[in-house]
């Protein structure tokens, strides 16, 4: 299935930061477990470009997205380690060529309704608004998408798993939970908190 679409059927998404770049394998364990398939590996660290190579080689592994991606040597490692998606915090003409040549989607950050009008007419499939909840959590994604409702938007950043469907309600396509899942978390806990965000999103 195309990474996009898929992305779009599962309407979850986990972000995984440096702090796990020691129990990677593990975390991901967790998450798949209580039904989250797919993955943004933040490249913050070279710890994670490392985990970024482990996890693609694995059978069955889940989606992965390479996140945290400005330049274009960062989207080439990140590819050449088997990314399924880039995913970039700003809007870089020269990421949207490279991931063209490489037909590696790209989805672009933006914070602003110009910032994704942006993003949309430079062909980017999906647009991340982030962070969703500082920006004013789903009610800025509804005034966002009032007068764009043309936009594909996926959203993440300080989101909580209480509030998956209020963003998927307000239009956004898929929901990035990060410290939700894992914040004082135990991997058992981590696969329950996975689980009930997931059912969150089937609710809808």
């Amino acid at each position: 299935m195309n990474p996009i679409k898929r992305i779009e059927e599962e309407k979850i998404f986990a972000v995984l930061r440096n702090q796990y770049a020691d129990a990677t394998e593990e975390v991901i364990n967790a998450l798949t477990k209580g039904g989250i398939n797919i993955i943004e590996i933040v490249i913050d660290s070279p710890d994670m470009v490392k985990a970024l190579e482990r996890i693609t080689k694995q059978e069955n592994r889940p989606l992965i997205m390479a996140g945290g991606i400005i330049t274009q040597r960062q989207a080439q490692i990140a590819i050449n380690a088997g990314a399924d998606v880039i995913v970039s915090p700003v809007s870089q003409m020269n990421l949207v060529r490279l991931c063209q040549t490489s037909r590696v989607p790209l989805i672009m950050t933006a914070t602003t309704p110009n910032e994704a009008y942006g993003a949309w007419k430079a062909r980017t499939q999906l647009i991340k608004i982030s962070p969703a909840n500082p920006m004013g959590g789903a009610e800025y994604i509804e005034d966002l998408l009032r007068p764009m409702k043309f936009l594909n938007i996926i959203a993440s950043g300080s989101i909580k798993i209480e509030d998956v469907q209020s963003y998927l309600k307000a239009g956004v396509k898929a929901v990035g939970l990060g410290r939700a899942l894992y914040k004082n978390a135990s991997y058992e806990e981590i696969t329950q908190r996975a689980r009930l965000a997931c059912e969150k999103a089937k609710g809808m």
